[in-house]
């Protein structure tokens, strides 16, 4: 993945934020949900969206996959108090499907604000990534009318760090984690593997959640001090 022009300042000033934020209130990491999804290919290959290699030049990785592969495409939100998903995209046959804005905004509406709300959490921040369809106009106001300002998002009150992974614990642990659980048992079928899925992400404890949200601050803290490069051997194994 190649590394643009502008990512370190852009990371630098993230950090900054997230810092004054955490000196403030100390807790601060702790409150926010980390929002992401992944592929899951049912005969186990790597995708390379979810394998980052960062790079001042594209590396030109290239990573092996079938011609026609049967996937999963998952979404979870995580944050120090739990985790909301796993949700598959499907359509109304219940065929699995990748994700566009409107797919995005029905799970949002249809699945998350009602699990979310089920919480009784109140002032919590939400962070997403940059894909467009994360970052249309009716994406974001859809967001807005349950977290106010408190969205962090490419074009949103606070700007979410293009290619930061290093950045987002679903990247840095829970899908490795949970590919590492799940390709073990070598799922044959579709629905195999959405069961899988469920039974790993519904095991993970809370004392192993509060140690990846805490491991944020080490990593903020390397970033400032690096001014914004990414952390070093970033290679996500599946």
């Amino acid at each position: 993945m190649a590394i643009h022009q502008n990512d370190h300042q852009a990371r630098r000033r993230f950090v900054e934020w997230a810092q004054n934020e955490i000196a403030v209130v100390p807790d601060f990491h702790k409150r926010i949900l980390f929002s992401d999804e992944a592929h899951f290919w049912l005969n186990g290959y790597v995708n390379k969206q979810n394998c980052h290699i960062w790079s001042e030049a594209n590396p030109q990785v290239y990573v092996e996959t079938p011609l026609h592969p049967e996937k999963l495409t998952v979404w979870c939100a995580l944050w120090a108090g739990g985790i909301i998903g796993p949700y598959f995209f499907k359509n109304d046959e219940g065929h699995n499907v990748t994700v566009n804005g409107d797919r995005y905004r029905a799970m949002i509406t249809n699945f998350f604000i009602p699990e979310f709300n089920n919480q009784y959490v109140q002032e919590l921040w939400f962070q997403k990534d940059g894909a467009t369809c994360h970052t249309t106009r009716a994406t974001i106001d859809l967001l807005k009318d349950t977290f106010a300002d408190r969205l962090i998002s490419r074009f949103g009150p606070v700007n979410c760090p293009p290619r930061s992974c290093d950045l987002t614990p679903l990247d840095y642990f829970l899908w490795g984690y949970v590919k590492s659980l799940v390709y073990a048992h070598k799922p044959q079928t579709l629905d195999h593997l959405e069961d899988k899925i469920h039974r790993v992400i519904a095991d993970i404890r809370p004392q192993m959640l509060e140690k990846v949200i805490e491991n944020l601050t080490s990593r903020l803290d390397y970033i400032r001090a690096s001014r914004g490069s990414h952390m070093p051997g970033i290679i996500f194994k599946m």
